[in-house]
């Protein structure tokens, strides 16, 4: 049962600018199992150790970005409450049927102030693997595929207004800070982590006057090892890397960022902290921020700040 009763994050749809470049990245790059095209257009993807039968869908648009990031949640009656609750702070809410998205049940979705829209669902076809259930083994076939992430783990979404989004999430839906980073003022915050569960983030956000652009989708790898063989797949396929490998102070996390062909950035990572929603949130001060982003370096990387999608 989840802490809170949003249990993880779910799904990302990601727009591409040609499709076919958006399947073999994400496909034979990155390494995720397509598992279906629906009539619109999109294509569905999982990663080898997920359950559900999709956490990221792509789509052709003429500019990339993300369309909505999504949670999935405990059952039917924590979807009905979370919707009242939503309306109740004052949110607008809508009903997507089930079977708008494949083998998902009903969502439920909503804007944010930062300019994005968020996702909650119950229902999803689990379709594992064949030995997922019974004398599973350690790794299958598909984990050796591409960078081959365990999991679709969290987003960083760029937008303004980010402490009523935070609001938002912490009152509303019941997540808890884990960390941030404060302006130079020493009291604004220039980026918040939440989390719903002991994970050190499943969602976080950085102030940006331009609102709903993504920053990046993370997918986690079971080590550092994994880590450096992912940036060596990216070199032998000419993916575009914007920083790594090294580490994060904020989250403790091992990673590399780069991009798709369409400019979207993502992140593959390891490591980080496990976190309790009575913790003490970490506070990065302005004047340490350089080694609160990349640790190692100790200074920001100026694309990695201003360039989104």
């Amino acid at each position: 049962m989840a802490m809170t009763g949003v249990l993880r994050p779910g799904h990302a749809q990601i727009r591409v600018l040609d499709l076919e470049e958006g399947i073999n990245h994400y496909k034979n790059v990155l390494g995720l199992i397509e598992t279906g095209r629906d009539k619109q257009g999109r294509v569905y993807f999982k990663a080898w150790d997920e359950r559900d039968h999709n956490s990221v869908i792509i789509r052709e648009a003429d500019s990339a970005g993300i369309d909505f990031f999504a949670f999935k949640v405990a059952d039917q009656a924590t979807l009905d409450k979370l919707e009242r609750d939503l309306q109740e702070y004052g949110l607008k809410t809508e009903r997507i049927p089930a079977g708008e998205l494949l083998e998902t049940g009903e969502r439920v979705r909503f804007g944010i102030p930062s300019g994005h829209q968020i996702e909650l669902y119950w229902e999803k076809t689990d379709i594992g693997t064949p030995e997922t259930y019974t004398n599973p083994p350690p790794w299958t076939d598909s984990a050796e595929h591409g960078i081959a992430p365990i999991r679709l783990d969290h987003c960083l979404l760029y937008g303004p207004d980010i402490e009523k989004v935070q609001e938002i999430f912490e009152k509303v839906l019941g997540f808890y800070l884990v960390e941030h980073v404060l302006m130079e003022d020493g009291k604004t915050n220039l980026a918040v982590w939440l989390s719903c569960s002991i994970k050190a983030h499943d969602i976080a956000f950085v102030r940006h006057p331009e609102p709903g652009k993504l920053h990046h989708v993370s997918f986690l790898l079971e080590s550092w090892e994994k880590v450096l063989r992912a940036a060596d797949i990216m070199s032998m396929n000419k993916v575009s890397i914007d920083i790594g490998p090294t580490r994060h102070g904020v989250t403790r996390g091992t990673t590399i960022y780069a991009f798709d062909p369409s400019g979207n950035r993502f992140e593959t990572f390891c490591g980080g902290y496990q976190s309790y929603p009575d913790w003490k949130p970490v506070t990065w001060t302005w004047d340490e921020v350089g080694a609160g982003i990349f640790y190692h370096d100790r200074k920001l990387n100026e694309a990695f700040l201003s360039v989104v999608s």
